[in-house]
Formats: structure tokens, sequence, C-alpha cells
């Protein structure tokens, strides 16, 4: 190999994303900044699970010639139960394609000199990929410091305590952290005897190897959090808050969606409670009914993207619930001739950047997602906080508890969240005193965010030491 003809060659970034778009839309955002403001060559290399994974793809497609992507053949899960969780299949979407990713990865590095492996949270057993060719192997950690925080911490807590987590008597605190009751830690963490569980252990003790932390999150978010990591000389790796990373949308999707942009230009500054449980969130039955209730007794103006529920209706069998495709079917009945003028209720997707930059929204409920929560901040929006999987309950107990920009929905012995508290929480955001104090810290922490992301601001700088250090190398 022509060594020397290498280091004259553009740089070149190989990215590996697990299944799932709320991983990759903020690496596509990582790879953009890459080639935009340091030059270099990206390529994704995509595990594919054995879905269309037809998101992923338009995503990727649409990307400029400067970012390429290459698709590994499908894994099979055939042996797997149907009840597996997620995060088992995550994992293995990557470990059963290791075999695919090195041949494309030796193709990549004997045609162009790959300077690092980029993986998200769940890929770290490509670490053997990254020794054998002697590159050096970094995470790109979607989420927050927090959780970053838990993931070093996991191992000890699983050799320290024996019963679930949830159990635990006391909050858990995690070095510069609020403290975080078990409950609310990530779910493939709340059953120990799950292969999932299982698996997140797994990974945990994988990131000390890697050669850096990229974080999706800025320093004047978590100062504690991230100081405490960067502190850390117990194995941790170097972090880099790079944050925030949010998608822009491009403008055939806002046309296509323009109608919840129309109705809001059509509404009074501020007014406006945006209902969003992102791509893959979805409520009981009875549980999207009391929201309808809850945003109709409220009387302020919502804009909702509905979804249909993932559960029986009372007044269906399952069969006849899973032949509707219509989720406004599901609504009850005469809610959207009660709710005409003051709502607006949108099957299955809005333009969420641009209503959430829109003048009109005044507040956002929120699954609490954080590619959602770092949206909402860019744009100075409160949030009402309803976690739903993952790792979303450590996220609105960072939200409420700690940077106190969100309001966090009680659930009743039943497990729902009941219509009178949702009126009061819509009520409480947009007119309330509570809710201007949230929309204050808000407001600040947007200015903080676009400092960041100035050319002398935090993250643009951590980003660039990364860069610098990549294009440097020598073999």
């Amino acid at each position: 190999m022509d060594t020397s003809l290498h280091l004259e060659a553009p740089s070149h970034v190989v990215m590996v994303p697990t299944p799932g778009m709320g991983h990759l839309i903020p690496l596509v955002e990582l790879a953009k900044r890459l080639v935009q403001q340091h030059d270099f060559l990206v390529t994704f290399l995509v595990p594919n699970d054995g879905s269309p994974m037809k998101p992923q793809r338009r995503l990727l497609q649409a990307l400029p010639n400067t970012i390429s992507s290459i698709f590994l053949p499908p894994v099979s899960f055939d042996d797997l139960p149907q009840t597996v969780k997620v995060e088992t299949r995550v994992v293995l979407s990557l470990s059963r394609s290791l075999s695919a990713l090195r041949g494309s990865f030796k193709a990549l590095t004997e045609a162009s000199r790959v300077v690092a492996l980029v993986v998200d949270l769940f890929g770290l057993d490509a670490i053997e990929i990254a020794r054998e060719f002697d590159v050096l192997l970094y995470v790109f950690f979607p989420t927050t410091a927090m959780a970053l925080s838990s993931v070093f911490h996991l191992p000890k807590l699983d050799e320290t305590y024996s019963c679930e987590y949830r159990d635990l008597p006391e909050p858990v605190k995690f070095p510069g952290c609020v403290p975080v009751h078990g409950r609310d830690l990530m779910d493939p963490v709340q059953n120990r005897k799950d292969d999932a569980y299982r698996w997140v252990i797994h990974i945990s003790k994988l990131y000390p190897l890697a050669a850096g932390i990229l974080v999706n999150s800025f320093i004047d978010l978590e100062a504690g959090a991230f100081k405490a990591l960067m502190e850390d000389r117990n194995g941790t790796p170097p972090i880099y808050p790079v944050g925030p990373l949010t998608r822009t949308a491009s403008t055939s999707e806002i046309a296509s969606e323009s109608e919840s942009l129309r109705w809001l230009d059509r509404q009074p500054n501020g007014s406006v409670l945006f209902v969003s449980f992102g791509s893959g969130g979805t409520l009981s039955h009875d549980q999207f009914i009391e929201l309808a209730l809850g945003l109709e007794m409220s009387g302020q103006r919502f804009l909702w993207v509905v979804r249909s529920p993932h559960d029986r209706s009372a007044n269906a069998n399952y069969f006849d619930v899973q032949k509707v495709t219509d989720p406004l079917d599901f609504l009850p009945e005469g809610f959207l001739d009660r709710t005409k003028g003051l709502g607006l209720v949108v099957p299955h997707w809005a333009p969420q950047m641009q209503v959430l930059s829109h003048g009109s929204t005044g507040a956002f409920l929120s699954h609490c997602g954080w590619n959602s929560s770092l949206e909402s901040i860019v744009n100075g929006v409160p949030i009402i906080a309803w976690p739903l999987y993952a790792e979303q309950k450590m996220n609105s107990v960072l939200l409420a508890d700690d940077l106190k920009v969100a309001l966090r929905v009680r659930v009743n012995e039943n497990g729902l969240v009941v219509k009178e508290d949702i009126a009061n929480y819509a009520s409480t955001i947009l007119k309330g005193e509570e809710g201007q104090l949230l929309r204050k810290r808000m407001k600040e922490l947007k200015n903080t965010a676009v400092k960041v992301l100035s050319q002398d601001g935090s993250s643009t700088k951590s980003l660039a030491y990364v860069a610098n250090s990549w294009k440097n190398q020598r073999k």
C-alpha cells in the first residue's frame, strides 16, 4: 500500500449506525459538519436488521456525494422469539453483520485514507474491526451526558445490587447529575433477567476501550455531568461535547405537510401546544382517549400529530383495531367537531423543526426523545414531559428536575395520565406563572445553544479538536 498517496488524499471517516432513525439522524448531522467544516469524506456502513429500512435509505440517499452509504446484507433473527426486546435486535444486527462489515471496511481502507471508525451507542462490538485495521474507534453518543454516565456506572450497579433497579429504596446518584430513581433508568435495564439487559452490560463494558466519545449535548446544558466524566481517570476515554446536532428538514418535506404551518400562521403568538410522541411513540387506546379529552377540556389551542393506539379498543376486538389504518378513527365521537377552530389534528407526521420554530408554538408535549428535546431547546420551547421508552424517563428527569424547562406528567395507579391533569398541564404551561418561568429558562438555553455552535463556541471547538487529531494521524 502506498501510504504517501493516502496522506495526500482527503481524510475518510467510516460511520456505522445501528438500526433506528433516532440514532441515524444526529449521526448524519455530524457527518454533514465533518464534510462542510473540515473537508472529510464520510461513508456510512449500515447494518440491516431485515426490515425494508426505507426511511434510512431515503435520508442517506438525499445527502451530497461527499457522504456515501453502503447497506450491508440483512441479518436473520429467525432464531429469536417474537417477544425479544428491540435493544437485543439492535445489538445483534451489528454483531451478526461483522463479517460483511469487515469486508466493506477493508475495501474502503485500501481505496482511501480512513482515519476513524465512528459507531453509535450500541456499536462497540465493531472495535475488533478497528483494531484489525489499526484505525481508531470513536463512539457517537446521541443522547445525554447523564445517560452516558449511567452506561459507565452500570457494571458497578450490576455488581452492587441484586434486586431490580426499580425496587431500589433510594435514587441512584451519578457524578455531577441530579438523582434518578431506579424506575427511571433506561428501559433495557428494567428487567435483569432479559437478554437485553445482558447485552447492555456487555456493551457498557466495552466503552472504556473507545479512543473517544462524541456526545450530542453541550457543556452549558450538563456542566456537572460533563465535568465528572472528563475528570474521571478511571478508564473513561476522552469526552467531546459536540451538540446540539439537530436535523433541518428539506424544502420538499416542509411543502408536503404545509397544512400544519398554514394553520399555525393563523394562531396568536405562543398560543399553541404541539403534541407529538415521535416516530415510534404510540399510546394505549385508553390513554389516547384521555389525551383527546384532556386537550379538549383545557380549552387551549393544540396541534396534535396522531398515531393509532397500540392495543385493542374497549369497543372493538383486536383484529378490528388492526384493520383501522386512519388514526383519526380512534378519536372520541364528535371530538373533531367540538375542537374545530381550537385544534388541528394531523395523522402520522408534521414538520417538527418548522413547527417548533414557529412563533405561534408556545409549548411541546413530547415523549422526550433526545432529538426532540434538543429541537425544543434550540427553539426555546418549554416541554410537557411524557416519556414512553428507551432512555426517555432519564431525559425527562434532566429536563424537569435539573434544567427546569419541563413539567413532567404524573401517571395514576392504572398507568394513565388522566384528562383532568392533561388539561391542567396544558393550561399551566401556556398561561400559568410556572409556564412563564419554564419559558424564560428555555429561552436562556436557546441562546446558549446558539453560542456553543458559533465559530468560537465550545461544541464547535470540541469537534474541531477531534477532526484535527484525525487529520494529523501518521501511520
